[in-house]
This record gives C-alpha cells, sequence and structure tokens, in this order.
C-alpha cells in the first residue's frame, strides 16, 4: 500500500544524504577532487528531487525542462573535462542517463511528472535502458567490491572523515544504486 511512496521516500533521503556529504568534502578538498564533488553534490540533490513521491508533491510541468536543462549543461561540463580523467567519464554517463531519464518521463504514454518511481507504461527505449543498467550493475559491482577492505595495517590516524576514500565510495554506491533503481522503472 505504501511501497512506492516509502521507496521514493527513502531514495528522497539516500540521495540528498549522499548530496550533502559532497558539499562538504568539496569543503575539504581542492583541484580535480573538489570539481568531481560538486558535480556528484548537484547529481545526488537532483536525483532527490527526481525521486520526490507525485501524491506528495505534484511539480508544475515546467519543471521537467529545468531538470534537463541541469543535466543537460552537466553533461556538458562533463564532455569538456572527460579528457581530464575516468571519473568524469562517469558523471558524464550519469549526466546522461538523468537526461534520458526526463525525456522519459515527459513522453507521451509516461505516468506523469515523477514517472521515474511510478508503476506506469514505459516510457524510454529497451536498448537504451538496458545498457544503462548493465552499465550501472558493473559498476555498483566494481565499486561494492572495491569496499571491501583490505588486510588491517597499522599507521596513525587516517584523513579527516569528510575525506575519507571508502566514504566518497560509499557515497559513489549508494548515487549508482539509487540511479539503477530509477532506470529499472523506466
Amino acid at each position: 500500500m505504501h511501497g512506492p511512496a516509502l521507496s521514493g521516500w527513502l531514495m528522497v533521503a539516500l540521495c540528498a544524504a549522499t548530496g550533502a556529504y559532497c558539499l562538504l568534502r568539496m569543503r575539504a578538498c581542492a583541484g580535480e577532487e573538489r570539481k568531481a564533488a560538486g558535480g556528484e553534490a548537484v547529481m545526488g540533490f537532483g536525483m532527490a528531487a527526481m525521486a520526490l513521491p507525485a501524491a506528495v508533491l505534484t511539480p508544475p510541468p515546467w519543471v521537467l525542462a529545468v531538470y534537463g536543462a541541469v543535466f543537460g549543461a552537466a553533461a556538458l561540463h562533463g564532455l569538456l573535462a572527460v579528457r581530464r580523467g575516468g571519473h568524469h567519464l562517469h558523471h558524464l554517463v550519469g549526466s546522461l542517463a538523468m537526461v534520458y531519464m526526463t525525456v522519459a518521463m515527459a513522453a507521451p504514454g509516461a505516468a506523469g511528472a515523477h514517472a521515474v518511481h511510478t508503476a506506469g507504461p514505459a516510457g524510454g527505449i529497451p536498448v537504451l535502458t538496458g545498457g544503462l543498467l548493465l552499465y550501472y550493475v558493473a559498476y555498483v559491482l566494481r565499486s561494492g567490491a572495491r569496499l571491501v577492505p583490505p588486510a588491517a595495517a597499522a599507521g596513525g590516524p587516517g584523513p579527516a572523515w569528510a575525506t575519507r576514500p571508502e566514504l566518497t565510495l560509499a557515497c559513489r554506491l549508494s548515487m549508482a544504486l539509487a540511479m539503477l533503481a530509477m532506470l529499472v522503472t523506466v
């Protein structure tokens, strides 16, 4: 009975918490890591906004255009940044996936403005959705395997909590899982 609304709120909480952590990480880092954290914060908050249950908040029709513009700009930024490192390619794929889901939500026959997590007719292209699902499954499995701790190493105190690599990886993993959940419903 409360399944879709509950899962929507859980995804909102997860993505918003991830976005907030990325903002904190952005304050603690510099250079490319700071830029990556900023991009991940935008992605986390954008995913949280897209996951809002439609029964609670019915957005005006122009919201999809705003989503498309924000993630289109993020995709363009990712395209320009991809030459600086491999992780920017992941940002590019994520931004393009968000643009794709926005277009699928706006397609005729989609189940409303927040069709990403409702059980309505599909608005996406099955081959493209399948390719994105495969990409994110591989990313989740690879990231999950990297979270397995190595043998304990003796040493002094680790880095500050806002820059701990395992927290960064856990945030990226949680956003990839949220992306998988959103793509499954497209």
